[in-house]
């Protein structure tokens, strides 16, 4: 009776394969296009609450929570190569419940950046553009893309090592463009909360910025979802990770700083294309460099739009395949064998959240800041859970096979949890309606969790959390 089962099991896991075709390079452009869209929009609206001073301050320190989390994440990421990333790792340390929570958290991570990304790309295309809604160019960006994901994980992945190649020349373009032009003083000017000393209330705006800094990094971890597509996984997701934050710290510090220095920068600060805008300083608003840097810049959003598409619709597939969402999104395509339903239902919600200024826009925020703001709430409880799951697989499961240990264990973890727990704190402070949409997802999705169980009981055997 054993034996059937198990064979029933590994005959149904054969209809929910990945194909293992991603290298160390492809798993890089990965981790980098996954993120460097924080590059170019998103971090300026966090002048607007800290002043340029008092966030860079609040980008060091988030800066430094994700290298330690990085660092501890590649441990979990070696260990357990699955396509569900936290909620394999969440879901191996605390069971079904702590698999949801990370899952949930995940999920409307990689499902709400999009849309903000996409209201990006549509805000570049009608610089060019003025008579193109970016509203109708976001959609377009969801349609192309996610055509490309379903057409097969190796061709986006090349694509996506070709834009982020391209997105990093750019941004080093637009350095030495606005270089010439460099002046401290416009840095430094109401540089603390719009204040030009510092003061008690610089640190409420510090605090108040912590998800524009997130912005700069959020979805680096997106690349263990991909760990079931690679071909060596324990020693290509390390190199990928590691190069890839050091790779995004220095771009994030350099654009922000030549970008401050450039001119005025409260002009700068509630907007989706601060690039083009601090160019316009130097160069003026018909320069051939201006109207490069526009068509480059596309690249950097694409390259992350693309990139958390392919992450997305990987946790809806691993998330259905578990049995925690609806069985039919597992269904990988007969012929290109990637997920192309989990990628068109991540899709519907994204481009439903673009056109949903009504219910999105309030607290006084635009639509783009409360989709990242959504986003980072996802990434932040999805962070400390999972820093909780390495502690808990290091007393639980001693024994496992770790590749890739974390460096300095206790203390880079736990600073990773801890700078996490401080950010959720603030977050919800300052973003209290937010929040509450964001609780209300997890709730709502946490009563699903609770009436499928047999759904759950039933999921084909899933070897990499059954060992």
């Amino acid at each position: 009776m054993k034996s059937e089962s198990t064979t029933q099991h590994k005959g149904a896991v054969t209809h929910h394969e990945l194909k293992q075709t991603l290298g160390t390079w492809q798993l890089w452009g990965i981790a980098v296009g996954l993120v460097i869209s924080g590059e170019y929009f998103g971090w300026s609206y966090g002048w607007a609450s800290a002043g340029t001073l008092g966030f860079v301050i609040t980008a060091l320190f988030i800066a430094a929570m994700y290298t330690t989390f990085i660092f501890s994440f590649t441990e979990l990421t070696t260990s357990i190569p699955h396509a569900g990333g936290p909620f394999a790792y969440a879901r191996h340390a605390f069971g079904p419940t702590g698999g949801y929570i990370a899952g949930a958290a995940t999920l409307v991570e990689f499902v709400f950046a999009p849309p903000a990304i996409a209201l990006a790309i549509g805000a570049y295309l009608h610089v060019q553009f003025p008579g193109l809604e970016p509203k109708h160019a976001a959609m377009g960006a969801y349609l192309v893309f996610m055509a490309l994901n379903i057409v097969g994980v190796q061709i986006a992945a090349a694509f996506e090592l070709c834009v982020t190649l391209l997105a990093i020349f750019e941004l080093l373009v637009f350095m030495g463009v606005v270089s010439p032009g460099f002046q401290w003083p416009n840095f430094t000017k109401g540089g603390w909360a719009g204040a030009d000393t510092f003061s008690m209330g610089s640190f409420h705006g510090m605090f108040a910025a912590i998800p524009f800094a997130i912005w700069f990094f959020l979805a680096i971890e997106g690349v263990a979802m991909a760990a079931e597509e690679a071909k060596n996984p324990k020693r290509s997701i390390p190199i990928a990770y590691v190069a890839g934050i050091l790779t995004l710290v220095v771009l994030a510090i350099g654009v922000m700083v030549f970008a401050g220095a450039a001119g005025d920068w409260t002009k700068l600060s509630n907007i989706n294309d601060p690039l083009p805008q601090a160019m316009k300083y130097i160069v003026g608003e018909n320069s051939g460099w201006m109207h490069m840097l526009v068509w480059l810049g596309l690249f950097g959003l694409v390259a992350s739009f693309h990139g958390i598409i392919l992450g997305y619709s990987r946790q809806i597939f691993a998330l259905a395949r578990a049995g925690y969402l609806p069985e039919w999104l597992s269904k990988v395509h007969p012929r290109f064998k990637t997920p192309h339903r989990a990628i068109l239902a991540g899709g519907v919600v994204g481009i439903a959240a673009i056109y949903s200024d009504e219910l999105i826009q309030f607290g006084g925020q635009t639509l783009t800041a409360n989709i990242v703001t959504m986003s980072v709430f996802g990434a932040i409880v999805m962070y400390i859970i999972s820093m909780l799951s390495l502690f808990k697989l290091r007393r639980s499961d001693p024994d496992m096979e770790r590749p890739f240990r974390a460096p300095l264990f206790p203390y880079f973890p736990a600073f990773a949890l801890v700078a996490a727990v401080i950010s959720l704190a603030t977050m919800i402070y300052f973003n209290l309606l937010v929040a509450l949409v964001f609780a209300a997802f997890v709730a709502l999705g946490y009563g699903y969790f609770l009436m499928t169980r047999h759904q759950r009981e039933v999921a084909p055997a899933d070897a990499l959390l059954e060992e």
